[in-house]
This record gives C-alpha cells, structure tokens and sequence, in this order.
C-alpha cells in the first residue's frame, strides 16, 4: 500500500499539531510497512527533522511566499506524487497545497481521505480569506473526500453541518510516542529547565503554545491573575513561540503587577519540553478552540496534571476523572486553577489517570494502525 500524506506545513515550531500529526503518523506507518510519502513545503525542515522520519519518504517544496504558503512544485512533479500513491491524505485546511493536491487527485481519478484537524470551521484571522478559499475549493475538498477523519467525537458535527454522511467520517484521535518523553536524567534536566527560565524552586503553572488568540493565553493570564494573592509562591510559565500575543500578555502582566511571576520562555521541545511537564504542578489548556491538543497527552506521558477548556474536544478524558474541564472564559479558568491547585492529592490522582488512558487509548502505533486500515478500505473501494 502507498500512502501520500499531506501537510503544508512539518515544521514543529510553525506548523503546530497538525504538523506534528502528520509527522508521527507517516513515521509510525512507515514502521507498520506502509509505503509512505510525505509532502510538505520546506520551511524548518532540518536534516533531524528528516532523520527522525525512519523509513517514511520526505518531498520537501519550496515556498514562494511565506506570508500564503505558496508551493514551488510543477504540475508534472504534482501528478508523478499522486499517481504513484494508491490514496491521498490531506491535513489541514485553508492551504495552497492541499488545493493543489486535491485539483490532481480529481485529475487522476485518486481517492483521498480529509482531517482538517479542527479547522473547517472559519475562526481567527483573515476569516474573508478563509471564506474565499472556502467557496473556491473548500467546499468542494470536503464533498469530494473517500473519508473525511475527526480527531474528536466532537469533530463529526462540523462534517455533518457540511452535508457529509456520519458513514463517511471515521474518528482517529491524536497520539504520542512515550519513548520521546523519557529522560536520561530527569532530576538534572528538570532543573535545568527551572534555572534556564529564571523559575527557581517555585511551583509554577504551565502553557504551551502558540501565544495567539485561539490558544487563549490571555484567558490564562486574566485567571491567574484573579488567583495569584491566593497561592503566592506560584508562577506562571508561557512556553510557545509567538503568535502576535506576546508584547499584550507581558504588558498585561505589568499592568496586574505580576511581571516577575510570568514567564516566557520561548519555543520549548524535545527534551526541555519533557522537563518542563515533569516540572509543572499544572498544565492549563485555555484554548477558544481547539480539536484536540496534543499537549494534554503529553502531558499524560510525563505524569502532569491538566486543566483545559470545554472547546478542546477532551470531555471523555474528563469525565474519566483524569483532568479539570472548564469552560473557556477568564472567570471559569480561575476557578478552575484555584480548585485544582488547592487540592494537590486529588490533582496526582489524576495525573495517574490520564497516564493510564493515554497509554492504553493514545498512542501513535495505534492511530498509524487505524489508519492503515482505513486506507485499505478506500483502497479496496476505489478498485472494485
């Protein structure tokens, strides 16, 4: 079986978790023996990034324009990719590259499978653009796809609000691979973590991400505020590149007088990312919406405790017990810090939940698996 996964973006810093998805599902399918070719445009592709792929393939484009993701890839090049995989799959939304691999699948008569990833839903900035791409080739991605993918249970109803049968959608969550979050010394490298970001012995409260609206940062900030008289000693740990946030949410925490209590420590991964879970005494999830962040197994794999918003698509890891769900406004979140960092035994009695789930539910084998043999399905289909 060969499989073309699609993604404009591989890059973990400025592709996010769809990059991330992409990059693990064509690294655990190629180990599963799937025929798998990844195309993607070239921006942060390190010689790691590549390496780290295994026996997955890698056609990496160049970009035209950085500012609308342009493909620097001929027609000829395009079809070569296409005709020679037996199903397509495409991640995200509202890309160049999706909307060119998608023209030469209807060319060549490819079957394909969908996962916007929680992006078919307009939200965030240039939504006119988002709209345009929409009427132009968005909607005819979702109407034409063999199988569109949810990441969440929650997910299915925005392939439903755009006509498709609840038949065609198949639901495959993210996942992790623990063995990228298993330390060689984690004592050492959790205080390094604590004394590179100027964090000392104080307990301190965690986000990663992108600091840009959708994340919720500011939600996160505005509720720490509301609770830090009450736990003193706490911090509060930005960890993610910046997404336009960065300069309000410091200003903001200047104007609350909290400005040595929040930090920014940039881009966090691999191995410091590891460190600063193990470290935290609380993952904050705010996000406005998400599909389903990566981050809260993460989390799981490195036994920190999580709160995160009711717009994430988590409520099942929720009502197991295993984290704190809020809804996604200041005041909830706070309420929400207070009562989770008020009760420390109930919060790694969770922890240890999520731990159990994620290991049993989340992990990249088992969602490669899925995905083997839902390609097997359009295959077959597309055959007879």
């Amino acid at each position: 079986m060969k499989v073309l996964l699609v993604n404009h973006l591989l890059d973990a810093v400025s592709g996010g978790g769809t990059a991330e998805r992409t990059y693990q599902l064509a690294r655990f399918l190629a180990a599963a023996g799937v025929d798998c070719t990844l195309l993607a445009l070239d921006i942060g592709v390190t010689a790691e990034r590549r390496a780290g792929l295994g026996a997955a393939k890698l056609v990496a484009v160049p970009c035209r324009n950085e500012r609308f993701f342009v493909p620097h890839l001929s027609r000829a090049e395009l079809d070569r990719l296409v005709a020679a995989a037996d199903v397509v799959h495409l991640s995200g939304h509202w890309t160049l590259l999706n909307a060119r691999v998608f023209a030469a699948c209807r060319r060549l008569g490819k079957p394909y499978l969908f996962c916007p990833a929680g992006a078919l839903t307009p939200f965030g900035r240039s939504l006119w653009l988002k709209r345009a791409y929409d009427a132009s080739v968005g909607k005819r991605i979702v109407a034409a796809a063999a199988r569109c993918v949810a990441i969440t249970a929650d997910e299915r109803g925005d392939f439903a609000a755009r006509g498709v049968s609840a038949a065609r959608v198949a639901v495959i969550p993210n996942g992790i691979d623990p063995q990228q979050y298993r330390l060689a010394d984690p004592a050492r490298e959790v205080a390094e973590f604590r004394a590179t970001h100027g964090i000392g012995d104080a307990p301190f409260v965690l986000f990663l991400g992108r600091l840009n609206a959708i994340k919720g940062p500011d939600l996160l900030l505005d509720a720490f505020a509301e609770v830090a008289e009450r736990f003193p000693t706490h911090r509060l740990v930005f960890a993610g590149p910046d997404g336009g946030l960065r300069e309000a949410l410091a200003a903001r925490a200047r104007a609350a007088g909290l400005s040595e209590r929040v930090h920014f420590a940039g881009f966090v991964g691999g191995d410091a990312k590891a460190a600063a879970l193990r470290a935290a005494s609380l993952l904050a999830i705010p996000s406005r919406r998400e599909a389903m962040s990566i981050v809260v197994l993460e989390a799981g794999a490195c036994g920190c405790p999580v709160l995160f918003t009711d717009t994430c698509g988590l409520s099942d890891i929720a009502q197991a017990g295993a984290a704190t769900m809020v809804a996604a406004d200041a005041a909830a979140i706070a309420a929400g810090l207070a009562g989770a960092l008020a009760d420390p035994v109930a919060l790694a009695q969770a922890a240890d939940r999520l731990a159990a789930i994620v290991a049993r539910d989340y992990l990249w084998s088992v969602q490669a698996g899925r995905y083997a043999a839902l390609c097997g399905e359009v295959i077959a289909e597309a055959t007879r």
